[in-house]
């Protein structure tokens, strides 16, 4: 395709003010982040860079020129970067376009809607140029999980039987008379240690079945870690470790003669926007959001466990005030683009708590508290609450759970411990399972099946 052609499909100049366009900047690290929503490309360079990026629709690819710079072998590794499982990026080529220009072409699996934006340093990261492609075509959660669900509750019959090969066997065996073995339905598989799965269940009247869906948030991802234990334990790894462990209890489980099923808003390392975990909850009508960390300070002392909801007014102490401050600077870190539309317009939604809402993820939390308390110590004994953006779901009682401290030395090894991981995902299941005996979800939230 001609240059021209190219370039019909648009372009858009990345600045920071060109007084503060550093020149000969040289790229430090390249990223790839593949998601099932959506694929990142993070460049990080050491001074702003000046892009044009152009999106050809057939085949679908991306084409992006950084001017003032020369190809560096950075720059190259993005090539191996690409992952064969990535759900949208095909392959990446690179390279010097014109004596100051490098052009990078996104080869892609599918249509994408771009979004290139750049971030300023923060944290450990110096100037970065970030490519978020999303699909054009959307999948719905709440369907992919109701037919996940209707899978693992389909229960397999065994083959029909041959009624005249049985007769013939049985006089062979002098054995005419004896009546014919009932065909068994095969009872639904134990796993080790956690609640039998619930048995399918009978459609309504209506074609609806009803089943509790909790939704689960590993804190941190992609490019933000999170907090870092003093042996290296990134944070964001060990809270998604508990939440595939808790996945799995759920759904192996039942409250009131209805079964379970968790929804992770990430399943992977990749970086999820807190008003989108909010707003990923919602969208598959969870009945509880809870959002697992690991905890931090600035000395290696503190320890235990903590469990925060939402504030409507100030924080319930300094502590909690505190950790919202931080907890809330995972957009920063994790780099969102700001510029996009519906921001102003979440953002207000998501003040829109209600009281019953904090009233009910204060139960919730005290629930949690008394069961993590027997498998390991408490930071403090009663819930805290701050203004967290990730628990301002106006409809969903949410908690945030700091299940330790990865400062402190032997917290971190403990959450590296596979045995205190199971303890503290069976904590949390027992936790979740009594607050639902008493707080049975509403009827407005049964699921088409």
């Amino acid at each position: 395709m001609k240059r021209r052609s190219l370039l019909q499909y648009g372009s858009v100049v990345l600045t920071l003010g060109l007084p503060h366009l550093a020149q000969g900047a040289s790229i430090v690290v390249v990223r790839v982040w593949p998601a099932p929503e959506y694929s990142r490309v993070t460049i990080e360079s050491d001074a702003a860079l000046i892009t044009k990026h152009q999106f050809v629709a057939s085949p679908p690819r991306l084409a992006l020129d950084i001017e003032g710079i020369s190809l560096n072998p950075a720059l190259k590794e993005l090539v191996a970067k690409v992952r064969p499982d990535d759900p949208n990026i095909a392959g990446i080529r690179v390279g010097q376009f014109a004596p100051n220009i490098v052009r990078l072409v996104i080869d892609l699996k599918v249509p994408i809607q771009p979004q290139v934006f750049a971030l300023t340093p923060v944290a450990a990261y110096q100037h970065r140029l970030v490519l978020d492609l999303y699909p054009v075509k959307v999948s719905d959660p709440l369907e992919a999980l109701i037919a996940q669900y209707a899978k693992d509750s389909a229960v397999a019959l065994p083959p029909p039987t041959d009624p005249l090969g049985e007769l013939i066997a049985q006089k062979s065996q002098k054995a005419a008379s004896a009546p014919v073995p009932p065909v068994m339905v095969p009872a639904p598989p134990v796993v080790a240690g956690h609640a039998a799965p619930a048995e399918p269940e009978p459609a309504t009247g209506d074609g609806t079945r009803r089943f509790i869906i909790v939704a689960l948030d590993a804190g941190h991802g992609g490019e933000d870690p999170g907090a870092i234990g003093p042996a290296g334990t990134r944070e964001k790894d060990v809270v998604l470790q508990l939440a595939h462990l808790l996945r799995e209890r759920i759904n192996a489980s039942q409250v009131n003669g209805n079964a379970m099923r968790a929804y992770l808003t990430r399943d992977g390392d990749y970086f999820v926007p807190l008003q989108v975990r909010v707003q990923k909850a919602r969208r598959v009508q969870a009945d509880l959001f809870v959002s697992l960390h690991a905890d931090a300070f600035f000395t290696p002392d503190p320890q235990g466990a903590s469990v925060f909801a939402l504030s409507q007014g100030g924080a319930s102490s300094s502590t909690a005030r505190w950790m919202a401050a931080k907890e809330n600077k995972a957009d920063l870190i994790g780099g969102i683009n700001v510029k996009t539309k519906d921001a102003a317009v979440q953002h207000a939604l998501l003040d829109m708590s209600t009281t019953a809402q904090i009233n009910d993820s204060l139960k919730l939390g005290g629930t949690l508290l008394g069961e993590i308390g027997r498998v390991g110590k408490l930071h403090k004994a009663r819930v805290e609450q701050a203004s967290f953006a990730v628990l301002k779901a106006p409809d969903i009682p949410s908690v945030l759970v700091e299940a330790a401290f990865i400062s402190n030395p032997t917290e971190e090894a403990r959450l590296n411990s596979s045995e205190f991981q199971n303890q503290l995902a069976d904590a949390l299941m027992r936790g979740i399972t009594a607050y639902f005996a008493k707080q049975p979800p509403l009827s407005r939230e049964r699921i088409k099946g």
